[in-house]
């Protein structure tokens, strides 16, 4: 490593370069720097020798990519948390500085590593990029970005390999591009680096080919039905005085009710299979011990006179703890609620309930306002109705992989996902969160089925095909007519789903014994 000390601030430009190149390959972008974006900190990384100015540097990375690829955060913190602007900025830098801590630290154990080993120079390079690599893959945050999601945002054909490595591969992939691209670099004056820059880009147009090549040979499906998805775009102030009991609760379901009848109006050539409104779309407790209510027997009576089956986010009560419980029913053309219904697991921290409340119930007094639901039973069963096997997700839990391929081990023919993105804007995160829940579907070849308050609602085909987006914070309703198989086969990821993550460590554990056999 050359001795570098970075007092000049043109010596921190290679990690702002990062940051940028990283942030703006993020959704709504397209990936264009996808495949180098880690080059420049890898290049300033390797020029230092002082642990400060490693970590410095990563942080700095972390910290413009944040803030270009994130900062709907800002929006989340005004709407959601009632922040005045100014402050809600400062909350804004405040997670930019530690939502992507895994740069600094992968920095920090490679120059230890290097440190403590000396690692031979291609050695040291490879170690850098694969810890790097688990770094992100193992880090810790409350919106699980890869780098794969990109490929599918652009439309780009490469994300159909996601059906054998998982978006999470194909982010590995992506990383461990930017280490020929080093080299290329590095030897960019000899015809070495010219060499493996067109090996890397002739490797890409090939995997794209292929891409194409997976997309064209599913099979074709036996089966389809037709959903209307209603998006009311409800306004979180007239959401929060129906949930506290102040009102909104009748005009917030009369609105979903008439949005519906009128797309019924509109389609009364259409066998609708079923209707989908979005999480808590409906504005009370729904479930058997609540059927007498006034808002429940209202919704019956609609569904009863249209005779439209109907599948709803609503809040209910767990019986065992008297929590609230966020869920999702189904019920049929009669207005019945068919059991079984779905809770939401995977809670939003600080929003549905505080982390280690369970050890320190102390805790609850110092954030009362927080969020206190129970946790559902996770993807043990579908929604079994009319014939059809349906895998239900609430919100977030679709940025799971594992969480989806229980529910296609269950035999899940579809996923039906419902979803309020009423709290971050308009420009990113709806787009970000949307591709990151369909590709779901091309893991593991199903439909997906997305409702949402205030958009983006759509379809996705198992082919990751994307049918007709909603607008976004607009009332809409949408019509689809979804094509699946009634027994989907079992793709290659969902039988050796942690296939990668054993390739990565293994990788790591070989790297590592050759550098001890070297040394010695």
């Amino acid at each position: 490593m050359n001795n570098v000390l970075p007092a000049n601030p043109k010596h921190w430009l290679l990690p702002v370069l990062s940051g940028i190149l990283i942030g703006t390959s993020y959704i709504p972008f397209p990936p264009w720097a996808s495949l180098f974006c880690f080059v420049p900190l890898w290049l300033f990384w390797n020029q230092q020798t002082q642990l400060k100015d490693v970590i410095l540097g990563g942080l700095i990375t972390a910290f413009v990519f944040t803030l270009i690829g994130f900062n709907w955060v800002t929006y989340l913190l005004h709407e959601f948390a009632h922040l005045d602007w100014p402050v809600a900025v400062f909350g804004m830098l405040f997670y930019a500085l530690i939502a992507h801590l895994y740069v600094p630290l992968a920095g920090l154990l490679w120059l230890l590593g290097q440190r403590k080993f000396k690692w031979p120079e291609r050695l040291s390079l490879g170690l850098m990029a694969i810890i790097t690599i688990l770094c992100e893959a193992y880090s810790f945050t409350l919106f699980d970005w890869n780098f794969g999601y990109s490929w599918y945002g652009a439309n780009i054909p490469v994300y159909q390999w996601a059906e054998f490595i998982g978006f999470s591969g194909l982010s590995a992939a992506t990383l461990l591009c930017n280490l020929p691209l080093y080299i290329a670099w590095q030897k960019r004056r000899q015809n070495s680096g010219k060499i493996i820059l067109a090996a890397v880009i002739a490797g890409f147009l090939l995997l794209n080919m292929g891409g194409l090549w997976l997309k064209a040979r599913l099979p074709q499906p036996d089966a389809t039905f037709t959903t209307l998805l209603i998006q009311a775009s409800t306004e979180n102030s007239e959401k929060m005085a129906a949930e506290l009991g102040k009102g909104y609760s009748k005009e917030i379901l009369n609105r979903y009710i008439t949005l519906t009848n009128n797309a019924l109006n509109g389609h009364k050539d259409k066998k609708i299979d079923f209707a989908m409104w979005p999480e808590t779309a409906f504005p009370g407790l729904l479930g058997e011990q609540f059927i007498d209510n006034a808002l429940p027997i209202a919704l019956a009576e609609f569904l009863h006179e249209k005779q439209l089956p109907l599948i709803t986010g609503a809040y209910s009560v767990d019986e065992q703890s008297r929590l609230i419980t966020n869920s999702l029913f189904v019920l049929n053309n009669n207005g019945e609620i068919v059991p079984p219904h779905y809770s939401k697991t995977i809670l939003l921290a600080f929003g549905e309930y505080i982390p280690g409340e369970q050890f320190f119930p102390a805790i609850r007094d110092w954030l009362p306002q927080t969020g206190h639901f129970a946790r559902g039973a996770g993807p043990t069963r579908l929604l079994n109705w009319n014939g059809y096997k349906m895998g239900a997700q609430i919100c977030y839990e679709s940025l799971f992989p594992g969480f989806s391929r229980s529910l296609a081990q269950l035999g899940a023919q579809f996923i039906v996902n419902v979803t309020n993105d009423s709290w971050y804007g308009s420009w990113q995160e709806p787009y970000q969160h949307m591709y990151m829940t369909l590709a779901r579907g091309i893991e593991f070849r199903r439909p997906v089925l997305r409702v949402t308050n205030t958009g983006v609602s759509t379809v996705s085909l198992a082919s990751g095909k994307i049918l007709e987006q909603s607008p976004i914070h607009q009332p809409w309703a949408g019509l689809y007519e979804v094509p699946y198989l009634k027994t989907p086969p079992v793709t290659f990821y969902q039988n050796w789903f942690w296939l990668i993550p054993g390739l990565l460590w293994g990788t790591l554990v070989l790297l590592l014994a050759t550098g001890l056999k070297k040394r010695q």
